[in-house]
């Protein structure tokens, strides 16, 4: 007596391929760089998703076909939390932009399968960085194929808006406003600076209502 086939319910999908996130710290925070400042980009709208080194299933009832894109945007699917990215349960939308961050630990044929994979299953944009050599890539859909971009410095991803230059062999990403992404440090820094300058201004209204109080005069009458 043969088994029947399993039920497609009765697939696991793992949330982790048991591999790091990253390699060495220099490829987390460049990870962690172009994926916070999609997220800051997108921080108003809450039909783009966004994430970091998920597990992206694209077939439903093949839980062996997967990948986990070092950063990837989904335009069209609600913010929040997921253990992995099931297309079939989002309306069958891919990701339509994958980031990929080398380290000295990726291989050609892993990532010319990743390639194959992004291409095969609808990714719209593929951009590829090496922190270490300061070389950037990228590639744009045209049909069912993914061509490369032949002039990437200076290029404006159609669908983020954002462009990208390479400056001293390092990446950098500008918004529309002409804004660069911000390390997580700069916007640390960026909110302190933010938070003296509220402070300093409260104390000059302070000191200046003290003054008119001086004065005789009702500050709420000026």
């Amino acid at each position: 007596m043969t088994s029947s086939p399993a039920l497609k319910q009765d697939i696991v999908y793992p949330d982790s391929d048991g591999q790091p996130m990253a390699e060495n710290t220099k490829q987390f925070n460049w990870i962690v760089y172009v994926k916070l400042g999609c997220e800051a980009l997108f921080k108003d709208d809450p039909n783009v998703f966004i994430a970091g080194d998920l597990l992206w299933y694209p077939v439903e009832g093949n839980n062996t076909l997967k990948t986990a894109p070092d950063t990837l945007v989904v335009f069209g699917r609600p913010k929040g939390d997921r253990g992995s990215y099931q297309q079939w349960k989002e309306d069958n939308i891919p990701p339509q932009i994958v980031f990929e961050i080398l380290s000295p630990g990726n291989t050609l044929v892993e990532m010319a399968k990743k390639f194959r994979f992004y291409e095969r299953y609808g990714v719209e944009e593929y951009y590829l960085y090496d922190p270490d050599k300061g070389d950037f890539s990228g590639w744009i859909r045209a049909g069912n194929y993914l061509e490369v971009v032949e002039n990437p410095i200076g290029w404006v991803s159609p669908r983020l808006n954002v462009r990208f230059e390479v400056v001293d062999g390092q990446l950098e990403i500008y918004r529309p406003d002409g804004q660069k992404f911000a390390t997580y440090l700069e916007l640390d820094a960026q909110k302190q600076q933010a938070q003296q300058q509220l402070e300093q201004e409260q104390q000059r209204a302070d000191k200046l209502a003290a003054k008119l109080k001086e004065l005789g005069i009702n500050p709420e009458d000026v």
